[in-house]
């Protein structure tokens, strides 16, 4: 297949882009390279994407640019025919979103829309999307479902993301375009990103400067292992959504349709406390972290844990990389990558 795979040499666009290399299909990536983090990281990623490529049947074709330019999207779509769009970009970030909420406008809303519009004019068969867990926002039944109502966010990044499963659901009422939105529940692992706990601790534990923790390490994340998050995004963009027949308008499943529209949660289904996911990372680094207790900050949700039953039952995937694990591998790469 050829895929579109958007923010390409980030996180988890270049792991997805780098795993369909690997199994034969052509990937077209875009990325613009931005400044949000250290590009050397996203040009390095993007190096091995392009070696993938000639070591493997697939090719790798790198358009560096903005979604949010839609002169871009549309030269994009005009050159290539696609079988699959993985829709991948986005500003990222909680805290960040606190500051400079007009990024996220940017590349949330206007990139997304740039994304749908030209998925639906060129007749795309299947559009997936990357979403949050940070949408259930004041929900605090737990697990988290996809069948939860999910109108409370309590920041503005989540807000976006929302707004792209509302923005979803109506193209592929009006315009029967397939789509299928991804609640990413915190994403570890190897070519992380500098902004993210895994990468700040690793760095600041191996030169011994003390670590922020918020809410006194108290707080439960459902860490979920990279490398699961994009077997499961593939997995999901292979099998193209469906209208639900079962959908009930007097009683409406939030997470499909009567048109060609779903939503998962990809979780590890098993939660995990801050100051166990630190003591893991001392174990994999060798030494004992610093702390910094601090309180909980604004827009921080205590606790995550994914309900990921509806992909293992539509897919036949459900994440199982280990958190000792999975930290021990960013571990690892993190002294390879940076020469420590």
């Amino acid at each position: 297949m050829k895929v579109l795979v958007t923010g390409a040499a980030g996180f988890i666009g270049f792991h997805v882009s780098k795993k369909l290399l690997e199994r034969g299909d052509d990937v077209v990536g875009i990325d613009n390279f931005n400044a949000y983090y250290d590009p050397a990281l996203k040009e390095a990623r993007a190096e091995l994407l392009q070696l993938t490529a000639q070591s493997n049947i697939g090719e790798f074709t790198l358009i560096r640019g903005n979604i949010a330019d839609k002169s871009i999207i549309d030269d994009c779509f005009t050159q290539h025919k696609f079988d699959r769009v993985i829709h991948l970009a986005a500003q990222a970030g909680v805290r960040y979103s606190l500051e400079n909420p007009l990024s996220y406008v940017e590349s949330n809303i206007i990139g997304f829309t740039n994304i749908i519009e030209a998925s639906r004019y060129a007749k795309t068969p299947h559009l997936t999307y990357a979403s949050t867990s940070s949408v259930y926002g004041a929900n605090t039944t737990m697990p988290f479902s996809e069948n939860h109502g999910v109108d409370h966010p309590i920041q503005f990044y989540a807000a976006t993301k929302r707004a792209n499963e509302l923005m979803a659901h109506s193209y592929s009422h009006l315009f029967q375009l397939p789509t299928t939105g991804l609640r990413f529940f915190t994403v570890y692992g190897p070519w992380g990103r500098p902004d993210m706990a895994l990468f700040k601790f690793t760095k600041n534990i191996i030169d011994n400067k003390s670590i922020p923790v918020f809410n006194h390490g108290n707080h439960t994340r459902d860490f979920t292992f990279v490398a699961d998050i994009a077997e499961g995004v593939i997995r999901s963009s292979d099998q193209i959504a469906q209208p639900n027949p079962d959908w009930n308008s007097k009683h409406p499943d939030p997470s499909t349709s009567h048109a060609p529209f779903r939503i998962f949660n990809i979780g590890n289904n098993n939660p995990v406390k801050l100051i166990e996911y630190i003591h893991a990372i001392e174990k994999a680094v060798g030494k004992d972290a610093i702390l910094d207790l601090l309180p909980l900050q604004p827009g921080d949700v205590p606790d995550t844990f994914a309900d990921s039953t509806a992909l293992e039952q539509a897919v036949d995937y459900k994440p199982s990389v280990s958190v000792h694990d999975g930290v021990k591998q960013f571990v690892d790469w993190y002294r390879d990558f940076y020469k420590v």
